[in-house]
């Protein structure tokens, strides 16, 4: 049984064995739509895949089945492993059971290792996203220890460079390249959570592919803990993309009568490069958001006051916040009893009776007066040493408090059924007492502990629990920034926290890059400070508007300090932001491939093809004098663009502008914009232009050239 699953113009092709001792069910193909295939042109394109036998091999023909392990004759990562607690015995082979097709574009099928019996879902979005995911249940008497149950996608011998991602705190999302020779290229992390240095999309592909070039296979592991994903190509010539929960030995021990689940393998292909693959995966996350609200602009009072929750001064705060147009005020670290500074109270989740002595109610009541929404930070799944809740119940911390403390704290055992009670019942009642919004929950340390599938699940039901009570309640998922940020924790939070830093000269590729999986209305950046609070670099107030404007846009800066003329400029921004949101947080991001490193160009364009908003960034001084044109992606070649500047802040600018510049704009063809472009002007490091493309009638074209 052949079986062709076609959306959004990918084809998978599925080979289901129906014979005993047929083999596994293998993947024909993954990639560009083969088009509409009969059964008989399904039979002929399996049948010329049957590969010859090398020498020195198995004496069947190699196929690489979708669970591949060492009894089929694959050598490179097995798909599955694990033993038998009192035999030691391993798992027994796989033998196929079944195959069912479930609706038009997904697959169930079955095999058993002895009494273990494997389960494996194979999904095709209409977006052309593709999920796999595996299960396991012990049928046996005996317990059943689970090493590994990963998924695995082949993808074609012309895919030879690998892109994967890498950083640190406030640097978070680092490309980096590799060829793929023989072996594997493997990434593992063990943070209890992605980490800043998580892998995040492991992308295969033709050599030299970019954001619109080059043919791309990319996948990424849906789980918010420990996991490992990597590319392998072996001698024999089969290459694979895979991915899984990296668990701890001993971790996952089924009991007669138990399951496990694997995360999903989430993956996509395209044949346009890296924007393409973006162009599936954020139409499939906003599948999931219908009927949520548009993401309100924030100001969060963490880089303003810190821990200092003088009562006056967030009053003022308040006061300019809602001046300038802030839909939603986010009262950061330091609301809880004892939380002076960082080194305590984390777990005592009660309003601080000596900083709030009426609760946190007269501030509710100054937020709503002024037209806003009260966000509220919390991190329940740590717990200071210096705190109440640790030395009632030390037997709730993870490692029984004999781990090292990382930023003053430890973790909460969640997977405690008393701790994880305590937790959400100080949450609930905080809930219920007060209008909150939204929670920033945060996540300020690494597990450094074997347990993290528990803690992970745990933190899943905690957050699925706290939405179904409060179902109008939004959650910003942080973790020292951006090292949680994952397609586990995105279906259950509205808003990410995309790294620590609001240096708008490293945000701009933190962003850049986080957006090719998660869609810009996710992606929280926030107007900071002058001088920025993680790298000390001054930034202008348009460069800084620049940057957190095509996201979800917020404000970490203590606007009572600001000029004037800066209160005049932000008001400016918000109101922007706000009037261009529906285009941001719905548009298609597309990027431009440049030459010349010290620029970016990047923009939104609405999927009617009417209008776009593109940022032309200057991270460093250019290449040349004299800049390449920048070339717009995206827009329809038939139709006529009018293009102009936006923005209130005076750019800075090293020569005399170009003439279409300094005129205010100019129409051209879309065909133009896209091929040929706009003579640039050379921008001064850390700057960015802004431009609106809006769509004229072939009448008007003519009238609005300058």
């Amino acid at each position: 049984m052949i079986l062709h699953l076609r959306a959004a113009g990918s084809s998978l092709v599925l080979d289901v064995p129906v014979q005993d001792g047929g083999g596994l069910p293998a993947v024909l193909h993954w990639g560009r739509d083969l088009g509409p295939l009969d059964d008989d042109a399904l039979a002929a394109l399996a049948a010329a895949l049957v590969p010859a036998v090398p020498p020195s091999a198995v004496d069947t023909p190699l196929r690489l089945s979708v669970l591949p392990t060492r009894e089929q004759g694959w050598t490179g990562r097995p798909g599955v492993e694990g033993f038998w607690s009192g035999t030691g015995a391993p798992a027994a082979p796989l033998v196929p059971v079944g195959a069912d097709r479930v609706g038009e574009r997904a697959v169930r099928l079955t095999a058993d290792a002895g009494p273990v019996r494997v389960t494996t879902d194979l999904e095709l979005t209409e977006h052309g996203v593709l999920r796999v995911r595996h299960a396991a249940e012990n049928r046996g008497d005996d317990t059943f220890v689970l090493g590994a149950l990963d998924a695995t996608l082949p993808v074609p011998d012309r895919a030879r460079e690998v892109l994967d991602f890498t950083g640190l705190w406030a640097h978070e999302r680092r490309p980096q390249r590799t060829v793929l020779g023989h072996g594997a290229w493997t990434r593992e992390t063990r943070h209890g959570r992605p980490g800043h240095d998580d892998p995040f999309l492991v992308v295969a592909g033709t050599p030299g592919f970019g954001f619109g070039t080059g043919e791309v296979w990319a996948t990424h592991v849906a789980w918010s803990g420990d996991k490992r994903q990597w590319a392998e190509r072996q001698a024999l010539g089969r290459a694979v993309l895979g991915g899984g929960e990296l668990l701890a030995p001993g971790e996952v021990r089924l009991a007669p009568g138990e399951r496990y689940t694997a995360p999903w393998l989430v993956a996509a292909w395209s044949g346009t490069g890296l924007d393409g693959l973006s162009d599936r995966f954020h139409p499939w996350v906003r599948s999931w958001a219908t009927g949520r609200r548009p993401r309100r602009v924030v100001l969060n009072t963490w880089e303003a006051v810190y821990f200092d929750h003088d009562r006056a001064t967030l009053d003022r705060l308040v006061d300019v916040a809602a001046e300038v147009g802030v839909e939603r005020f986010v009262l950061d670290d330091g609301w809880f009893t004892g939380r002076t500074d960082a080194t305590r109270a984390l777990g005592d989740w009660t309003v601080d009776a000596d900083a709030w002595p009426a609760g946190l109610h007269p501030l509710v009541e100054r937020v709503h007066a002024r037209g806003m929404d009260l966000g509220l930070w919390v991190e329940p799944e740590m717990v200071s040493p210096d705190s109440d809740l640790a030395r009632a119940h030390p037997e709730w911390v993870v490692g029984g408090g004999r781990l090292p403390t990382w930023r003053d704290q430890w973790t909460l055992d969640l997977g405690h059924p008393d701790a994880y009670a305590h937790v959400r019942d100080a949450l609930v009642a905080l809930l219920e007492e007060y209008p909150v919004a939204s929670l920033k929950w945060d996540h300020n340390r690494d597990l450094l502990h074997g347990s993290a599938h528990r803690q992970t699940t745990a933190l899943y039901r905690l957050l699925d629990e706290l939405r179904a009570r409060f179902p109008a309640l939004e959650i910003e998922s942080c973790a020292s920034g951006g090292a949680r940020i994952d397609l586990g924790i995105l279906p259950r939070v509205d808003r990410v926290w995309t790294s620590d830093t609001n240096d708008p000269l490293e945000r701009q590729t933190i962003q850049r890059w986080t957006g090719v999986l998660v869609p810009p209305e996710y992606l929280g950046g926030h107007l900071g400070a002058p001088r920025a609070h993680t790298t000390g670099r001054v930034a202008s107030t348009a460069f800084r508007c620049a940057t957190a404007l095509l996201g979800s846009a917020g404000i970490e800066w203590d606007l009572t300090r600001a000029s004037a003329d800066e209160i005049v400029e932000v008001r400016a921004w918000v109101a922007d932001h706000v009037a261009r949101r529906g285009l941001l947080h719905t548009g298609r991001v597309v990027r431009v491939d440049g030459a010349d490193p010290a620029v970016l160009v990047h923009g939104v364009v609405a999927h009617d093809q009417r209008e776009a908003l593109f940022a032309v960034v200057a991270l460093a001084s250019a290449e040349a004098a004299l800049p390449a044109p920048v070339r717009l992606a995206g827009l329809d070649p038939q139709q006529a663009y009018r293009v102009r500047t936006v923005g209130a802040s005076p750019l800075q600018i090293q020569a005399a502008p170009p003439p279409w510049l300094a005129a205010g704009g100019t129409t051209l063809p879309g065909r133009v914009l896209l091929d040929v472009g706009l003579a640039a002007p050379l921008l001064a490091p850390q700057n960015a232009l802004l431009l609106a493309v809006e769509a004229v009638d072939a009448d008007d074209a003519a009238r609005f050239t300058p």
